[in-house]
């Protein structure tokens, strides 16, 4: 795993602080408390330690004002996002990674936008698609190997 990879290998909960992080482009421990209060039942120390957590993994970047922090992105949300795609497609048999990506569009609530790039990327996709797609799995990770 890649050092720019395992820096934004983050948990569901330092998840749900990046995405306040990226909406708001500047916060502070108070106003991530405030937002995520409407979802979770966080005191402000752990939304504190999230926060260290995220500084130190280098997400997020910080200045003080006084006694106060300020916390903003550092990694861009639409590379968290292709990164932690790309994480969630390496833990299935590449054979199976077209049924993964059906079941997500089929579990998904989409606009009419989201279905005409779909559409158009799958278009743009037929160009360089194959019969069938080899299986990166080793011997007992999977049922390939066990097909004659």
């Amino acid at each position: 795993m890649s050092d720019k990879r395992k820096s934004l290998t983050i948990t569901d909960a330092e998840w749900e602080v990046m995405r306040v992080a990226w909406a708001t482009q500047e916060t502070t421990s108070k106003e991530v408390t405030d937002i995520l209060n409407k979802k979770t039942e966080w005191k402000s120390t752990t939304v504190k330690t999230l926060l260290s957590r995220l500084v130190e993994k280098g997400m997020l970047g910080t200045t003080r004002n006084g006694n106060k922090f300020t916390y903003f992105p550092l990694v861009e949300e639409r590379k968290s996002i292709e990164a932690l795609s790309e994480e969630l497609l390496t833990k299935v048999c590449s054979k199976k990674v077209g049924s993964v990506l059906a079941s997500i569009i089929d579990e998904t609530i989409l606009s009419f936008d989201d279905i005409d790039q779909l559409e158009r990327l799958l278009k743009e996709k037929r160009k360089s698609a194959v019969k069938e797609v080899p299986c990166n799995c080793i011997q007992g990770q999977c049922q390939c190997h066990l097909v004659k």
